[in-house]
């Protein structure tokens, strides 16, 4: 397999500033530029005064010298507001044109691309944010991770694609990149291979992936990629294009049977083609050792190499502190062998370090959330979003200090989804609880509001889909979270057990939040 160069994307940056020129000059419509500009990892923000601009981090995977690279930016782009996303991606906002160009161009410098960020383009590719370090996991799945990214980034420029195809691969059950509802996604095995799982997705119409193929070697993972776009080329919805996801094939073609034969076919044609696609990986395991420091704490999680550790760093909303982000880089590069992984969840895992470092790392992220309530996932939200419906980051912060502020116990609420709308970036049909921008009449008129979801599930073989309970004004939320927190608090247990004990609970306290309110 040929690798592309990320130093060969320059040669397409011109087009990007000429079109972006013409847009902030009132020369191209806002819809006609975010169908130019998505493919180049950057759209205009709400109102059209200024723009974001996507890093892709291939599986999560932010490296000392990649970490700098953001760093610098910051600082010398004097960039206000970054995002860690639920797709392993970092994302500047709030920029000017000059300050795109600038970042875009220089990323490819130290391998950091952010063509495809958008648009109807491979996104970035999923991995489990520990893997290579995580204690039970079957095997590292992140330099297949990784070789899958630099394939997928060759298609780019050939024929048509499925709209955002996501791809991803998980080390164990915990399932955190959603690899078994990924429009393609790698499951590990406890026998070093993979089960392929297709046509899933968040997002309106959500679906479970089909099962398509039982242990997969990892070294012809890319004959699978290339098969599940000639499925969506052969088969796959053009022509409407709210339906051009891999997720409604199997509908289209008459279940599942029929599209995993449809698939299987592709497979085929794909393996009797000649071409080559098998590829070989190095697992290079963590060749640090500790030193005998030990570091202990409730975000100090044990690697599985001895006397390593990894600390979690979760900034409310996914939106760290600049002036952290940049503290956190200059620290770790005197660190050896440290790194940084963003998770799905937005956070981010500093690995590879003695208990000592990991003392001082935790110090400089002292910003961190400090309870699984705190750890809330939250997309960027309507007030920058321009195809946003609400603003899920307020709601996330006045959620936030308001159980702060009723002294709710650490553990008697769950970590929540929330998407500003049904696009599911906040992942929120997922979430033990979720919430979805909507609307919801009250005194005569329409008020912003969330639709809540109560048991979605993640974990492979528990997987499900949050069951939706009513409509909740925005202004309520807040206050039926401190409900919740305090029934829950009250029963002595955790929230979890609470759940599972009443399991009309959840239902029971929104009740009076979800009535009609006009």
């Amino acid at each position: 397999m040929e690798k592309i160069n990320p130093q060969d994307w320059k040669q397409d940056l011109p087009a990007f500033r000429e079109m972006t020129e013409k847009f902030y000059a009132g020369e191209v419509a806002m819809g006609a530029y975010k169908g130019f500009s998505g493919r180049y990892g950057s759209y205009a923000q709400k109102g059209g005064k200024a723009s974001m601009l996507r890093l892709r981090m291939t599986a999560g995977r932010v490296t000392k010298e990649k970490l700098a690279f953001v760093a610098k930016a910051i600082r010398e782009q004097k960039v206000k507001l970054a995002h860690f996303t639920t797709c392993q991606t970092i994302q500047l906002h709030n920029l000017a044109p000059q300050q795109i160009y600038t970042i875009m161009e220089e990323a490819l410098d130290v391998g950091i691309v952010t063509m495809g960020g958008g648009g109807d383009f491979p996104r970035n590719v999923m991995c489990s944010p520990l893997s290579g370090v995580e204690p039970g996991e079957y095997f590292d799945v992140l330099p297949y991770a990784e070789a899958a990214a630099d394939y997928l980034m060759s298609l780019i420029n050939k024929e048509k694609m499925p709209r955002k195809l996501k791809v991803g691969f998980s080390n164990s059950p915990k399932n955190l990149t959603h690899a078994t509802f990924r429009d393609l996604g790698f499951v590990a095995r406890p026998d070093g291979t993979f089960d392929v799982y297709s046509a899933g997705g968040l997002g309106n119409n959500p679906r479970f992936g089909v099962k398509v193929a039982d242990a997969v070697p990892g070294e012809k993972i890319l004959y699978h990629i290339k098969a599940m776009w000639l499925t969506f080329l052969a088969y796959g919805n053009y022509e409407n294009r709210g339906r051009a996801r891999t997720r409604y094939m199997p509908e289209s073609l008459g279940g599942e049977e029929n599209y995993r034969k449809a698939y299987q076919e592709k497979l085929e044609e794909v393996l009797a083609s000649g071409e080559d696609l098998t590829i070989s990986v190095e697992c290079k395991p963590v060749a640090k050792v500790g030193d005998g420091s030990v570091a202990e704490g409730p975000r100090v999680i044990p690697q599985k190499q001895d006397g390593l550790y990894a600390v979690a760093w979760h900034p409310i909303g996914g939106q760290p502190d600049m002036e952290s982000l940049c503290a956190l880089s200059d620290l770790l590069q005197d660190i050896p062998d440290a790194e940084l992984r963003l998770a799905p969840d937005e956070t981010a895992y500093i690995i590879n370090l003695t208990g000592a470092e990991a003392q001082k790392v935790i110090a400089a992220t002292a910003d961190s959330a400090q309870s699984l309530f705190e750890q809330s996932v939250s997309c960027i939200g309507a007030s920058i979003c321009q195809v946003g419906v609400r603003d899920s980051q307020a709601v996330l912060r006045a959620c936030v200090d308001a159980v702060r502020a009723a002294g709710i116990p650490c553990d008697a609420l769950p970590q929540i989804h929330i998407s500003g709308c049904p696009s599911s970036c906040g992942t929120h049909q997922i979430g033990a609880l979720g919430f979805r921008g909507a609307m919801k009449r009250a005194g005569g008129k329409p008020q912003s509001a969330f639709m809540l979801y109560l048991n979605g599930c993640e974990e492979q073989g528990q997987e499900a889909m949050g069951r939706e309970l009513g409509t909740i004004l925005e202004t309520e939320i807040p206050a039926f979270m401190v409900a919740l927190g305090k029934t829950v608090a009250e029963s002595g247990m955790a929230f979890a057990a609470w759940n599972r004990a009443n399991p009309d609970g959840v239902e029971k306290i929104a009740a009076p939040y979800l009535a009609d309110k006009d």
